[in-house]
């Protein structure tokens, strides 16, 4: 096995080191997860299967991914997110161990995240599915995780040497570790774009997860830092809400897109309508006002009305500053009047994107998974008709 070591520091959340990532052979990877014992197993996505390893004889806890033959992910993917992570050093961006590319395999291994997936303490069908129970996230603890990722989102949007774009950002990308700090994860679909250049945009394939993609990324195929910002605002109101970004076993064909309806609900002052049940009375209604604000501004049609990351930073530190004096009784209509007035913006992108695979995807035999999968060019293409 060889190793690539360098001086490991911490500036402002960076990692200040040289590239630091591990080659290891199938033989030790088989090692570290006891010949893939599905006992292992800790997540499972279109890539293939995650497991809990452990190397240096047993002193260090990993997470390891291995991909199947039939996954999605294939070796672009693979070798992005080796360029990506061997470079990108952040106290929230998950840190990259090392890889094996060894018997024709693809495995990347991780640190150990051991609180999982953000999504898996927001929905109960990712608990069942899961196996075992979950921490039920208090709102002050949804709001600094909250804080933590759009942090590793400004850094790969203005502190690394070329601008990175994430592409994929979704609460399953999301980890948390022991100490439920946020982490960014999953960088196969991500894509440099220089910080000094005058373009404004990347003209690309549409890849990502359909429910988070913007809707000038989604229709144009025109690929900026603020579609990031996009995803994050669906993000930040599925963490208010406890739903995903499209649920299709919902009766209101209005609530089938998480942006759009909560969006309406905003415009009509009924937001508190749709938030979590278990955190509704833990929300200071000033709190609540810059949450919510904020997130709408991220979902904005337009890529120049989306703050930066750098400000949705500073906003969320500002609503986490006004939390904890206030409690709001539950009542309806507590919290409606503070919305009365807020800009309604509407996901145009999402909506069309839902209604297209509603009326033709079942025909073309795309799956019902596609709101919770990332999503192949092609897939896309089939029924949107760019």
């Amino acid at each position: 096995m060889s190793a690539f070591h360098g001086e490991n520091k911490i500036t402002n959340g960076v990692y200040q080191s040289k590239e630091l990532y591990r080659w290891f052979s199938f033989v030790e990877i088989q090692l570290a997860t006891n010949n893939f014992d599905d006992a292992l197993v800790i997540g499972k996505g279109g890539f293939g299967k995650v497991y809990k390893g452990f190397i240096d004889g047993g002193a260090t806890t990993v997470a390891i991914k291995r991909s199947n033959a039939e996954s999605k992910q294939g070796a672009g993917e693979f070798w992005t997110e080796i360029n990506m992570l061997s470079k990108l050093r952040h106290t929230h961006l998950v840190t990259l161990i090392g890889y094996s590319d060894d018997c024709d395999e693809m495995i990347l291994d991780y640190e150990y995240m051991a609180n999982g997936p953000l999504a898996d303490h927001l929905y109960e069908y990712c608990r069942k599915r899961n196996g075992f129970d979950i921490y039920h996230l208090t709102w002050e603890d949804r709001l600094k995780i909250c804080i933590g990722a759009a942090h590793g989102l400004d850094y790969l949007h203005t502190d690394t040497e070329q601008g990175v774009i994430h592409r994929d950002v979704k609460t399953t990308n999301i980890l948390l570790d022991e100490n439920w700090e946020a982490k960014i994860s999953d960088f196969g679909l991500s894509k440099k774009v220089s910080t000094t250049q005058t373009q404004t945009h990347i003209s690309t394939n549409v890849k990502g997860t359909f429910g988070y993609l913007a809707p000038a990324y989604f229709l144009p195929r025109r690929l900026t830092k603020k579609s990031d910002v996009y995803a994050f605002g669906v993000v930040l109101f599925e963490v208010l809400c406890a739903r995903p970004p499209v649920d299709t076993s919902v009766e209101e064909e209005e609530q089938i897109g998480l942006a759009l309806w909560a969006q309406k609900c905003i415009k009509k002052g009924t937001l508190d309508q749709i938030i979590d049940p278990s955190i509704r009375g833990q929300i200071s209604p000033n709190c609540l006002k810059v949450f919510a604000e904020v997130a709408n501004k991220c979902l904005h049609n337009h890529t120049k009305g989306r703050p930066t990351m750098s400000e949705v930073v500073g906003s969320l530190k500002h609503g986490l500053a006004s939390q904890g004096y206030i409690r709001i009784s539950g009542q309806k209509g507590t919290i409606s009047i503070l919305f009365l007035s807020s800009a309604h913006v509407e996901a145009k992108g999402i909506d069309l994107g839902w209604r297209k695979w509603k009326n033709n995807g079942p025909k073309n035999g795309v799956s019902w998974q596609l709101p919770y999968d990332p999503i192949a060019d092609d897939v896309i293409l089939s029924y949107c008709h760019f």
